[in-house]
């Protein structure tokens, strides 16, 4: 389901403050990345990921596939790094980065 603008633009917000916590390096998408992406949409919800090879179109190919192999929703690129979000039916308020900002936020 694509975001909304409105969706965008909460999800920027939040993810603004995050760090990187997979790096995708030359070796591109293996399965120990997507194994890790996995865990860390699973348990944060909104994660910023950093791709540290290729040129400008390589990287858009690679968030793309990235995107299609998680599930996930691509948010936004700046550079070398990108924020994905995929929602979780069931989050751990204590590790979801969107719950814990909602609640920073009351």
């Amino acid at each position: 389901m694509p975001l909304s603008q409105d969706q965008r633009k909460q999800y920027r917000a939040i993810a603004h403050h995050l760090k990187p916590v997979v790096i995708i390096a030359a070796n591109g998408v293996t399965e120990g990345v997507i194994n890790e992406l996995e865990r860390a949409l699973n348990d944060h919800e909104l994660i910023k990921i950093k791709v540290a090879a290729g040129d400008r179109e390589e990287r858009v190919e690679l968030l793309e596939e990235v995107a299609k192999l998680t599930r996930s929703e691509l948010v936004q690129t700046i550079g070398r790094v990108a924020v994905l979000v995929r929602k979780n039916p069931r989050p751990n308020p204590k590790l979801s980065n969107i719950l814990r900002a909602q609640a920073g936020s009351n």
